[in-house]
């Protein structure tokens, strides 16, 4: 690094770091509010990333801060992802990345970076929609249906992974998936059919 006979070239370097470090933890809304500053413009620089999404390539360039559920519903226009508590506990937007389940609300964009990434507008095959939608509109498996994206998502992958051999199983792997309708039943049901028939999910 270059620097002066008196250290303001380090003293320059720490400021700078310690400044993008602190604008890091700032609420994305706050900073919005000064969009217009200078200083913030030069600190925060958007981030390029590379990834699959629902077989297709996207070339983006991101917010460092921004979640991946952000990203997908606000930048690539997918929507179907929900965002419901923000907080990993309701399971509104579980995706799958690189064929698991994830809670889109809780993993930085730029960390899936050359990763493959399904959501729910990713699993239907053109207007063939997939087993286990079909099998949630059998079931009468949601009511409001804002949590179902991520009900199907997670149950996809319940069956996925071995986790659909019986509704206990059932019950415990989609525990981190909160429907306030009530339809518990009538999903476990719909997984189990899925389950049972034997088609690949």
């Amino acid at each position: 690094m270059n620097q002066n006979k008196d250290g303001s070239g380090r003293r320059d370097f720490i400021k700078k770091t310690t400044a993008f470090t602190a604008l890091s933890i700032v609420p994305a809304s706050l900073l919005k509010a000064g969009e217009n500053n200078e200083a913030i413009a030069t600190f925060i620089e958007k981030a390029p990333l590379k990834l699959e999404i629902n077989g297709k390539p996207y070339n983006l360039t991101v917010d460092p801060r921004m979640s991946l559920l952000d990203m997908l519903r606000e930048q690539v226009g997918l929507t179907g992802t929900k965002k419901g508590c923000d907080q990993g506990h309701c399971g509104s937007c579980i995706v799958h990345v690189d064929g698991k389940r994830v809670n889109s609300c809780l993993t930085l964009a730029t960390e899936n970076n050359g990763a493959k990434i399904t959501t729910i507008e990713g699993l239907a095959d053109g207007d063939n929609l997939h087993p286990m939608q079909e099998a949630f509109i059998k079931h009468d498996a949601f009511q409001c249906g804002y949590c179902t994206p991520g009900q199907i998502m997670s149950a996809v992958a319940c069956v996925k992974e071995g986790k659909a051999n019986n509704p206990e199983e059932i019950k415990e792997y989609m525990g981190g998936n909160i429907c306030r309708c009530g339809a518990y039943p009538n999903i476990v049901e719909a997984i189990l059919e899925v389950k049972k028939s034997g088609v690949k999910v």
